[in-house]
């Protein structure tokens, strides 16, 4: 390590901030890559008698120096708080697991009773969850309080083995009398999908003392929400519920009843439309005396059942904000709703209306879509094996003595590009790539490009479907780059555009998730077909502040890292 990079090393430690038990390094740009690197900071741990709080957020830690920290805190049984989010800037997700691994064996070895984990902000995917697994089963966690897992990309599979080292961990701790006594929860961004936000409801089910559930931008749907709803139900401290950019109906509100103590309830971006703000609003007005603030803003809900709700909060006189921006509601509307709010005397509780989307006819059009996802939810749920248990009539459970299985309905291209579903692509069985192939017209690029997305989108870290879907990709688009009459940069533009990465001058809506895209361009751009010309313009595009990638951080970093080594 050259002498000016100790220089600098030193005149930023001499910046740790330390008291009352603390000791913090947040902040400190630290590249923590050999055992060199780490000297000062293990001095530091080392001679911090009565050390509870550890910070090292904001920084970046290697293997080696992992290691070496890790044997300065075998000693500190006193630790309470491990603050080690963002820590992991720049390395390789391979690097992650074994860090981790060595802090944890580390914290378990010193014996300390961890009360917070924030590993937030550290891109380690499901394998990173392998990395704190044994950490998360150990006495060191079984007084763990509050675990922030925020922008983690776990995936449906790192959701899966968090739940079970929860519920382990909660089932050694109480055959010990003391059983794991959860009560904040922060995951947000990572992608668990219904699977595995049903996995980590079971979990929560089992564990009962929540207070603060925070999973936003999860592309949880009905069959999840309904799980962790039922969850939350049987934790009746919960105080605190943010599901914000999900998306449900009227199904999950029902359980808010049950609620005694919630006090903010952040639905906002969950397509809640208006039979489900009408539910929300029945399960305030029956209850939740509590309620600080309630956010159902860009949900779509109309005129008359934003009025029902702003009705439901008339005796909440702990409410201190209302928001129900982006709505439907029209200027007549959002007056309407400002003079029932001034006759209970609360419009200082309503937040702005200024991105109200106007009044919508009333129409046909709202039915028939959610009917549309109804159908292709319950086919979801029977594709998984439990839709049987959704519907059974005395008949069916007649017919079900008959041992003859049923046949899946048979699913063509068509089918699978109307309504994508991972078990659609593999219902289309071997031949599902060339199908799609054929079935392409790959001298138009916008055909392409919204093939490309209805394939991408059901991305998964499960090894069928990930191979399916890069297969059909590589089939699809081998075919396209190499036709003469295909134009790369008119694809390139249109595929920006609907990943609401590039404006244009029609009204396109962009893909809900970029995440299945990003990682589907992850595996694209280094296969052989793909032109190295257009690495930089997408290099730049994904590179571009933007909220719809901020939530996808994860697979926005593999994929820039994979167009940097091109």
């Amino acid at each position: 390590m050259a002498s000016e990079d100790i220089t600098k090393l030193a005149e930023s430690l001499a910046k740790t901030k330390v008291g009352g038990g603390q000791l913090s390094f947040k902040g400190r740009s630290l590249k923590l890559n050999t055992a060199e690197d780490a000297e000062e900071v293990i001095k530091q741990i080392e001679e911090f008698d009565g050390l509870e709080a550890l910070r090292l957020e904001g920084n970046t830690v290697g293997v080696e120096a992992a290691k070496v920290i890790a044997k300065a805190l075998e000693k500190k049984s006193e630790l309470k708080r491990c603050h080690w989010s963002d820590m992991f800037t720049g390395r390789l997700r391979s690097e992650i697991p074994p860090a981790l691994i060595s802090l944890g064996d580390a914290l378990i070895t010193a014996g300390a009773q961890l009360v917070e984990l924030d590993l937030s902000d550290n891109a380690f995917g499901p394998d990173g969850v392998r990395g704190f697994e044994a950490l998360l089963k150990s006495p060191t966690c079984y007084t763990l309080q509050e675990l922030k897992l925020n922008n983690c990309g776990m995936g449906i599979g790192g959701g899966k083995i968090l739940a079970a080292a929860l519920k382990e961990c909660h089932r050694k701790s109480s055959a010990q009398g003391k059983p794991l006594a959860l009560k904040i929860f922060v995951a947000g961004r990572n992608r668990l999908e219904n699977d595995g936000a049903t996995a980590l409801a079971e979990a929560f089910g089992i564990i009962g003392t929540l207070e603060e559930v925070h999973m936003p931008q999860n592309g949880i749907n009905h069959p999840g929400i309904t799980a962790l709803a039922q969850a939350f139900a049987i934790n009746p401290l919960l105080k605190v519920i943010n599901l914000n950019d999900n998306t449900f109906t009227e199904k999950g509100p029902h359980t808010l009843k049950a609620l005694r103590q919630i006090e903010v309830i952040n639905f906002g971006d969950c397509l809640v439309r208006s039979k489900g703000a009408v539910a929300i609003a029945d399960a305030v007005k029956e209850g939740l005396h509590k309620l600080k603030e309630l956010n159902m803003s860009f949900c779509e809900i109309k005129r008359d059942a934003a009025l029902t709700v702003a009705e439901a909060i008339e005796d909440k006189a702990e409410l201190e904000r209302l928001d129900l921006n982006g709505n439907c509601l029209g200027e007549e509307g959002c007056e309407q709703l400002q003079e029932i709010l001034e006759g209970f005397n609360m419009t200082s509780v309503l937040g702005s209306l200024s991105d109200d989307e106007g009044e919508e006819e009333e129409d046909e059009d709202e039915e028939e879509e959610e009917e549309e996802e109804e159908e292709e939810e319950q086919q979801q749920l029977k594709e998984r094996g439990h839709g049987e248990q959704e519907s059974l009539t005395p008949k069916k459970i007649i017919d079900s003595q008959d041992s003859t299985p049923v046949p899946s309905p048979p699913v063509d291209v068509a089918t699978f590009l109307a309504f994508p579903s991972p078990e659609k692509l593999l219902r289309l069985g071997p031949k599902c790539s060339v199908l799609i192939a054929q079935q392409t017209d790959t001298s138009d690029v916008e055909k392409v490009a919204t093939t490309l997305l209805r394939i991408s989108s059901v991305f998964k870290d499960e090894a069928p479907v990930k191979a399916a879907v890069h297969e059909t990709t590589d089939a699809l688009m081998r075919k396209a780059f190499t036709s003469a009459t295909f134009n790369s940069d008119a694809f390139i533009t249109s595929l920006l555009i609907h990943m609401g990465l590039l404006k244009s001058e029609e009204k396109i809506k962009a893909v809900p998730s970029l995440y299945g895209i990003l990682m589907t361009l992850n595996h694209m751009v280094q296969q052989d077909y793909f032109p190295k010309s257009l690495a930089p313009v997408l290099s730049a595009f994904v590179t571009k502040p933007n909220r719809a990638l901020d939530s996808c951080s994860f697979a926005r970093h593999m994929l820039l890292q994979t167009l940097h080594q091109l």
